[in-house]
């Protein structure tokens, strides 16, 4: 009896220590398309004709809060670790403020498809996003881009100016071209690398690069839907479309192209994100000196005509989760003014 009581007590300490640290338990299996994950709000599937193939992309569209004064449409374009659903309270925030919201999830990322014959370019997501914006009439938007999504608004916004009202880059990556300091990952290393994450492997990651070792409760469900990939039947599957969309960022910068940017544009920067793709492959004399948000954000603000840059002292590369309140008033600041 007492040997059992002892073994009680050394598993309750054990559990105890487990999530002390940090373990992902909670996390579910997930199929590739996050067929058991639930959205903050109605998922409606736009069919897609691309490269051959029939596709399906997957979006949010939630009208203004009815007591509200319309104010336009906001589209919300997500980065590569996540999807359309982390816009959760950014959705919630714009529809009181009187905007009409658009987040769609892109092919290859959340609930849309991930074809493996395919070729991710940023060109190509811009131009499906176009599409999904005509097949709703949506003729001017505010665009509104975070990490990865960052880069694909900038695109968006060079390809379809006309349409562009204002553009929001939150944390944008691809603000310094990597490929010049780091060596290429051949794709065939890339799948084995994301073959071998786990669920731990993601949230220690994210932990440090995203929130300075510092896990909150509230972070959770940036970790569910990546963490969820890997312990889900679609394991594999996802390791290729991860690798193929990594070398689409490391291979397409528009970091020169921001002088071509004709619209009105605000950098909401958290200046303790240090995110730069590739940092580990890097020689040890520069990799301290990639991803220094504290210099990329100003210099980004320079090159783009008109740009406003509002930095976010001691935040990390995700503000719409570590610091909400500066970060929509920002937003919301900008996109009335």
């Amino acid at each position: 009896m007492h040997a059992i009581c002892r073994l009680l007590t050394v598993s309750a300490l054990l559990v105890s220590i487990s999530i002390a640290a940090g373990a992902t338990a909670a996390v579910q299996p997930l199929d590739a398309k996050l067929s058991g994950y639930a959205y903050p709000y109605p998922v409606t599937m736009f069919p897609l004709q691309a490269q051959q193939q029939q596709l399906t992309m997957a979006y949010m569209d939630v009208a203004a809060n009815a007591d509200s004064t319309p104010r336009g449409t906001v589209l919300l374009l997500h980065g590569k670790n996540f999807s359309g659903a982390y816009w959760r309270d950014t959705i919630a925030t714009l529809t009181e403020q009187g905007y009409r919201v658009i987040a769609p999830d892109q092919i290859g990322f959340g609930k849309s498809s991930k074809p493996l014959r395919f070729q991710y370019s940023l060109h190509a997501l811009a131009s499906h996003t176009h599409a999904l914006l005509e097949n709703l009439d949506v003729d001017k938007v505010a665009v509104v881009g975070h990490s990865m999504g960052g880069m694909l608004a900038t695109r968006y916004a060079l390809m379809y100016p006309q349409q562009v009202q204002k553009l929001v880059l939150v944390n944008p990556i691809g603000l310094e071209d990597w490929k010049r300091h780091v060596p290429y990952l051949p794709l065939e290393q890339a799948i084995a690398n994301e073959n071998a994450q786990t669920s731990e492997k993601i949230k220690r990651y994210m932990t440090k690069a995203y929130f300075d070792g510092e896990w909150q409760e509230k972070y959770d469900p940036l970790l569910d839907i990546q963490a969820g990939w890997t312990l889900g039947p679609d394991a594999q599957h996802m390791a290729v479309i991860d690798a193929l969309t990594a070398d689409m960022i490391f291979t397409q910068p528009v970091v020169y192209e921001f002088a071509d940017v004709a619209v009105p544009t605000l950098l909401i920067i958290g200046i303790r994100d240090r995110t730069a793709i590739g940092r580990d492959r890097a020689p040890a004399a520069i990799r301290e000196k990639l991803g220094r948000y504290d210099q990329l954000g100003r210099q980004a603000a320079a090159a783009i005509p008109d740009a406003k840059l509002v930095e976010l002292e001691g935040i990390g590369h995700v503000p719409q989760f570590e610091a909400f309140d500066l970060y929509s008033s920002a937003l919301i600041r900008f996109l009335q003014n």
